[in-house]
């Protein structure tokens, strides 16, 4: 049996008649499957034992060898071999075919193969085999030409004409004929001196023929393999036919086709034994050819084959394409075993690292295991009886069960995954019931809530994997989301606000002004309820008995409040007082101004006078995780984070807050605001009907004067609520709503929009408090209906890009140290005009820096080369001034296959360096793909100016990586140079822009607007226009780095606009896989092909070994491929027939005999192999223990007895 992870490469190629036949068992002459009445297989059928093996194990057909002491006997009496009836999953059979017949995937496919080969058109080719016309296939002395098409009148004149001096056919034999003529190197020669000589159309067609050629040439297949004469027959099992309840048999569409194939292969048979007139044998030979196309690929040509019911029959080519094919239904993704699911419900007891698993649930997922800790245990004598004691669950079965999952993680995932923190392994905790328990603050990594979501248990099983999942998968250790290394498991909602409320200042609460000796006493005023949560309190600095202070604070009062010396207990000694919600206050410690040194002072008075601090709010928490997280790494924030849950569940339980109809109050000027607004309208109406505005203006300010009301009732709302007010907790908190929610239900709902964007100037006056009229509900619905159309469409959309990002970057795993690249990449802050949208700070955080930064005025050395830049030098260098500086990036790496760690950075999952064997393609991939959902789905309408549309949202993130022509392009300079004049024609606007060299005239419409004014300097590539920029023109005007910089900007443009944070490097990672690949433009001496697409890598080598021996080197220009476009042009055939155009991708790589070297994560996976990545690399998964105690260590636990 081969062993799955050792081979090196897979090679897919064309199979000759000989090679088909030596898979085949035997041949299957008759149609027949199996006999009604025995329900055995008939003989020479499409089911025979004889040629696929028996149905039962260890017997064969006639029952005379029975049992498993007669393995490997061939009955005399019915030729079957006994053996196990798994072996009819693999073996083969053939049907000889009366009769040549193409291949359908060769000569239809596009471009046609066989047609290049042959240098005919597909259409004569379909003449030519479907026995429409004759083709000469040797002219002999006569003036035809070789390969000239002749029809059925033509060819019985020339018969008569010229008798038997030439030779014609029709079908696939002549043209199996024509293609064993072809003489491939002499085909060659002629091709490469047409490449010479030809322009145009005729070069196009010649780059074309020489890519098939040479295909052939170097692959070893010959050119008429393309045509069969044997038809191999997939195993029995992989087209089973089964028996229903009813007696009827349910069968695979493939025994049809089969049955058709050899129906016709038998009268085609015997006809030819009859020697039946010609006209009869070929249609009957057009008939087989048909039926062949059929099986191999249905509906490929004409009228698919139907089944009952009009059904298209599934042939060989539908099992393998599509969502339902054998690549993705069953080699990317299989359904397991020790797998369940139910629906999940809050745990908030739970620690971070488990998770509740219903008793009935574990029972059957830990089955084994307990089965043979029960028979170790002496609870039962052997296997059978443990199993009949855990499926009637003897009382004894708990105890063992309990033992059995300590220390035995399980994985939980929630569909649908969009990253990696989608499976996340916890300790299971045994629960009553039938429902999964969560832990609350792992929702967000899975996006769950607990309306009905549903999750899916998985046990690893072997001891590595357990491994695995306890030390890379606990949930404990996520703390960081991989796409910007922020914490992902930050409270929300409820543990919000109970932060929130207990870290609120109140100097009117009751206990203002107490001076409390400790925390202890703080704690019983409070429950004694001496003292409010919120009263401002002094205590002794000492008495906190925190390390964070300084010696002199350590013997002063410090003012806070009871709720913050609570908060503050669950923190480490050594980390910061948090007083107000600062950022000074986490970095440099309690801030000065809340601390009483002067003994004897008015201890009172300075509570009452000190500034009111900030509550600590879900953004400010998330802070303190984070340095939580810097400081004390993994182990201790999941536990300071399991203390804040416990915190906010106690203290919004204490808090009260609800929500009732009163807390809701309809500000009184509301109505005197109302009457002003619809004063304003009037009169611009008035001006409107004198003639003095255009209805467009009228518009505009109408819009304008219901948006500025809607502000001004909100600031009115807003100030006439008070600050403890349940609605206000919340949104202050950040913990649930935003102020427009606010606006709608106290406030107005203010302007509504039609379902094709435009808004509708009547603006909705009510509130939810008043309720809407009827009307007003009506214009309501419009948006309400197309937010959940957008929903739907976007969530789509965004699966279908995360798949491309994935398909696309899934090979480009850390392979090495450090490749050595001698370029750097240039990073400044990004902007737009004014707005900021990435500082230099989150640029350059966790990257090398590619040159040694010296500070501006002072010199002294902040970042030496090759360092990483943590965030104290990331401080350092933008505090010094710097705006740009080189660093190493993805997007410069040098490795062959891959990146290096130096290039890729810090790993922003863990805050450390990234090990090799990292999958970043994939984690890049995910980054980009699962805040897809959240971004917009419209295309905004900018100031009424019809078809200027500009892309922003999602489309225009597909429209970046697929490399499209933007909607709304803007025009660029070609040539750097100065704004001469703009001149105004009838129709359109002309810009001219004179260079040091050259001068160039843009005319422009004048529906687009200008950015640029006369006498202003401008670079090649920058825009001239509003509007986006066509990659493509980018690359040819300003480079590779050009481009790269347009799309790293561009995709952060659309992500950061909606508050999506995406470090730079994910991005990096897909835009290097955009411009992989070179398109050669002259081959010089090498052995590239003219036209063709060539990795970077190859190019240079090919260059290199032309140089040395002194030859012509080839010339290229890079390519910017779209993410579709560079998945399939991958150098793996199995990743790209597993992503899309399968066949087409299939007959490629045949006809060229590719060679997959599996370095991807996808073919992998398909072939069963551990995949090149983390654990799966080679180097990790030779490592052997070295640990001399080892195996005695190993014996010891063993028998250390079972607590």
């Amino acid at each position: 049996m081969l062993d799955v992870n050792n081979f090196e490469f897979m090679k897919i190629g064309l199979a000759s008649p000989e090679k088909i036949r030596s898979w085949s068992r035997g041949e299957v002459k008759k149609p027949e499957t199996i006999n009604y009445r025995t329900l055995k297989p008939e003989k020479e059928g499409l089911f025979c034992e004889r040629i696929f093996g028996p149905q039962k194990d260890w017997e064969c057909h006639c029952g005379k060898y029975k049992r498993v002491r007669y393995k490997g006997v061939v009955c005399d009496r019915c030729g079957v071999e006994v053996t196990r009836a798994k072996v009819r999953r693999e073996r083969m059979g053939h049907i000889e075919l009366a009769a040549p017949v193409s291949h359908i995937w060769y000569f239809k496919g596009i471009p046609s193969r066989m047609g290049l080969a042959l240098d005919m058109s597909p259409r004569s080719l379909e003449e030519i085999i479907y026995f429409a016309s004759y083709v000469v296939t040797d002219p002999g002395e006569t003036p035809l030409e070789k390969k000239q098409l002749l029809s059925e009148k033509e060819y019985r004149s020339y018969r008569e004409k010229y008798g038997y001096g030439f030779q014609a056919g029709m079908g696939a034999e002549a043209v199996k004929k024509l293609l064993q003529d072809i003489d491939i190197d002499k085909e060659l020669e002629f091709l490469k001196e047409e490449l010479r000589t030809a322009q145009g159309q005729r070069r196009n067609r010649a780059i074309k023929r020489l890519e098939v050629i040479e295909a052939f040439r170097n692959s070893g297949n010959k050119p008429d393999w393309m045509i069969m004469d044997v038809l191999p027959v997939i195993p029995p099992e992989l087209r089973p036919m089964v028996q229903l309840d009813g007696g009827r048999f349910a069968t695979s569409d493939l025994n049809d086709l089969y049955r058709r194939v050899i129906n016709r292969n038998n009268r085609l048979k015997r006809l030819l034994d009859l020697g039946a007139p010609d006209i009869i044998v070929q249609n009957e030979k057009r008939m087989l050819q048909e039926a062949v196309d059929a099986l191999i690929d249905n509906g490929r040509r004409g009228r698919p084959v139907t089944g009952p019911g009009n059904r298209p029959l599934k042939s060989l080519s539908h099992m393998l394409k599509g969502k339902q094919g054998r690549f993705r239904q069953n080699l990317l993704g299989k359904r397991v075993d020790y797998s369940g699911r139910s629906v999940i419900v809050v745990g908030p007891y739970l620690k971070m690292y488990q998770c509740g698993l219903p008793k009935k649930m574990a029972l059957e997922l830990f089955k084994p295991f307990v089965m043979k800790e029960l028979v170790n245990k002496g609870l039962a004598h052997n296997i059978k009886s443990a199993k009949r004691k855990v499926e009637r669950v003897s009382p004894e079965v708990w105890d063992v069960l309990e033992e059995v999952i300590r220390e035995h993680p399980v994985l939980l995932n929630r569909a649908p995954t969009l990253h990696r923190l989608g499976i996340q392994a916890f300790e299971p905790i045994l629960v009553e019931g039938h429902a999964i328990r969560l832990h609350p603050l792992v929702c967000t990594a899975y996006n769950a809530d607990f309306d009905g979501d549903q999750m899916a248990v998985h046990v690893p099983l072997s001891a590595e994997a357990q491994a695995e999942a306890r030390i890379l998968m606990l949930a404990s250790g996520n703390i960081l989301n991989p796409k910007d290394g922020k914490p992902v498991v930050t409270p929300s909602q409820d543990m919000v606000l109970g932060t929130f409320y207990l870290t609120m200042d109140n100097n009117e609460e009751k206990g203002t002004g107490m001076i409390l000796r400790t925390v202890n006493e703080a704690v019983s005023a409070y429950q004694r309820g001496t003292a409010g949560l919120h009263a401002r309190v002094a205590i002794p600095v000492k008495a906190l008995g925190k390390t964070c202070f300084t010696e002199a604070q350590q013997g002063a009062l410090l003012i806070t409040t009871v709720g913050k010396i609570i908060f503050n207990e669950i923190y480490p000694s050594s980390f910061p007082y948090i007083n107000e919600a600062t950022k000074t206050n986490l970095l440099q410690g309690t801030p000065e101004k809340y601390f009483i040194y002067e003994k004897g002072a008015d201890i009172r008075a300075l509570i009452m006078a000190a500034p009111e601090a900030s509550a600590v709010g879900k953004e400010y928490l998330g802070l303190i995780i984070a340095r939580c997280f810097e400081t004390y790494h993994t182990t201790k924030t999941s536990v300071i984070l399991d203390k804040i849950k416990q915190l906010g569940f106690t203290y919004s339980t204490r808090s009260g807050v609800t929500v009732a109809v009163s807390d809701v109050i309809v500000p009184e000027e509301k109505v005197a605001i109302l009457k002003e607004s619809e004063d304003k309208v009037d009169v611009v109406a008035n001006q409107y009907r004198r003639g003095l505005i255009t209805n467009e203006e009228r518009y505009d300010r109408v819009i304008e004067i219901w948006s500025k009301t809607k502000d001004d009732l909100t600031n009115v709302l807003l100030k006439s609520m008070d600050r403890f007010n349940s609605i206000m907790l919340m949104v202050d908190s950040k913990a649930r709503g935003n102020k427009s929610q606010i606006t709608q239900l106290g406030g107005m709902r203010g302007l509504m929009a039609t379902p094709s964007g435009r808004i509708f100037e009547l603006p909705i006056k009510a509130n939810f408090r008043e309720g809407l009229t009827v009307l007003e509900y009506f214009i309501s619905t419009h948006g309400a209906r197309k937010g959940l159309a957008d929903t739907a469409l976007r969530t789509a959309d965004s699966g279908y890009l995360t798949r491309r990002l994935v398909d696309v970057a899934q090979d480009v795993i850390v392979r090495e140290e450090d490749c050595g690249t001698d370029k750097g990449f240039m990073v400044s802050r990004i902007q737009d005009g004014k707005e900021v949208i990435e500082d230099l700070y989150d640029r350059i955080e966790g990257r090398y820096c590619f040159e040694t930064v010296r500070h501006p005025e002072t010199g002294e050395i902040l970042v030496h080369r090759n360092d990483l830049i943590d965030s104290d030098k990331a401080e350092a260098i933008v505090e010094s001034g710097i705006t740009k500086l080189q660093i190493r990036s993805v997007l410069s790496c040098r490795a062959r296959h891959g990146v290096c760690k130096k290039c890729y950075g810090r790993n922003l999952a863990t805050g450390k360096y990234v090990e090799i064997g990292e999958a970043v393609g994939i984690i890049a991939a995910q980054s980009i793909g699962e805040p897809g959902t959240q971004l917009t789905m419209r295309t905004f309408h900018t100031g009424g100016v019809a078809g200027d549309d500009i892309t922003q949202g999602l489309p225009r993130i597909q429209e970046l990586f697929e490399a499209r022509n933007p909607k709304g392009q803007a025009t660029i300079s070609e040539i750097d140079g100065v704004i001469k004049e703009i001149r105004e024609t009838k129709d359109r606007r002309e810009i001219e822009v004179q260079g040091e060299a050259e001068s160039k005239t843009y005319s422009i419409t004048y529906g687009s607007r200008l950015r640029v004014t006369e006498g202003q300097e401008i670079e090649a590539g920058d825009e001239l226009t509003d509007g986006s920029i066509d990659p493509k023109e980018m690359l040819r005007i300003k480079g590779i780095r050009g481009v790269q910089n347009y799309i790293l900007q561009e995709v952060q443009r659309v992500y950061r606009n909606q508050g999506v944070e995406i470090n730079d490097k994910h991005i990096e990672v897909m835009i290097k896989q955009m411009l992989r690949k070179i398109r050669i433009i002259d081959a010089g001496d090498t052995s590239l092909l003219p036209g063709a697409f060539a990795d970077i890598h190859e190019y240079e080598a090919a260059n290199k070994e032309a140089i040395l021996s002194g030859k012509e080197p080839a010339v290229a220009k890079p390519v910017l491929l779209g993410i579709t476009k560079a998945s399939l042009e991958t150098d793996s055939f199995l990743s790209a027939a597993s992503f899309q155009e399968t066949t087409r991708v299939l007959t490629d790589a045949a006809i060229k005999g590719k060679v997959d070297k599996l370095l991807g994560l996808k073919e992998n996976v398909i072939i069963g192999k551990l995949i090149p990545a983390g654990t799966g690399m080679n180097r990790y998964r030779t490592v052997k223990l070295s640990d001399p105690n080892a195996e005695s260590k190993r014996e010891s636990l063993e028998t250390v007895p079972a607590e």
